[in-house]
């Protein structure tokens, strides 16, 4: 029953316990089921409370976000090193190509959680608790 047809106001969610959660990759709800089964493929249903994942929309956000953070890092770590050594267009390569592969690889699905766990916090996308806005 919804707030506006005459029933209590839902729980608060806690964003940030969410998303911290989700970016640990377990449940948002509980904190302590899995997220994920596969590298970016998220679980159905948390194994521990039963939370329902299937129709959450964690879609551009996380590679945008990896893009945005890895870019700023590997951007300032790049003009810091030009700063102090001086290296050849090869070795520089050698460096950050690595670093901007294993730092996007690293942060994309902890990313992807936290997303999940934004959306499950403020009840975007069936995350609302309702039996007819989860089937939608």
């Amino acid at each position: 029953m919804s707030a506006e047809a005459g029933g209590s106001p839902p729980e608060r969610r806690d964003v940030v316990q969410a998303m911290w959660r989700g970016f640990r990759m377990r449940c948002p709800h509980c904190g302590e089921g899995r997220l994920f089964r596969g590298f970016l493929k998220s679980v159905d249903r948390c194994d521990r409370c039963h939370e329902t994942y299937t129709h959450h929309r964690a879609d551009d956000l996380p590679p945008y976000l990896t893009v945005f953070i890895v870019g700023h890092i590997v951007v300032a770590l790049f003009m810091g090193t030009e700063e102090w050594v001086e290296l050849s267009l090869a070795a520089h390569l050698a460096i950050w190509i690595p670093v901007t592969l294993i730092l996007s690889l690293v942060l994309l699905q902890p990313l992807k959680g936290a997303t999940i766990g934004l959306q499950w916090a403020i009840r975007m996308h069936g995350f609302g608790g309702s039996a007819a806005e989860a089937d939608h």
